[in-house]
């Protein structure tokens, strides 16, 4: 039976390991091949590099929404205009 960990179980073992504990002993507590540990530490790296990666996605997805806002605001200014204008005929 294949058993599912979520984000947070997977950060917390991997951080489990960065603080010293083996992972070898982890693996088998917890259910897990050493394998699928190393490829959760290749896929999500350090937690704090981690979580530094996932800030960097979010300002980079905010600061593209922003500008998406932005052009959404102008477009519905302009259209404003136009319509004022063709009222005015």
């Amino acid at each position: 039976m294949r058993r599912k960990f979520s984000d947070d179980q997977i950060t917390g073992f991997l951080k489990q390991a960065e603080a010293g504990a083996s992972v070898t002993e982890l693996c088998r507590q917890n259910g897990f091949s050493d394998t699928t540990f190393y490829n959760w530490r290749s896929k999500y790296g350090s937690p704090t590099l981690s979580k530094a990666r996932r800030l960097k996605d979010l300002q980079a997805e905010n600061a593209l929404l922003k500008r998406l806002l932005g052009e959404s605001i102008l477009d519905n200014e302009m259209l404003k205009a136009a319509l004022d204008q063709k009222g005015e005929r």
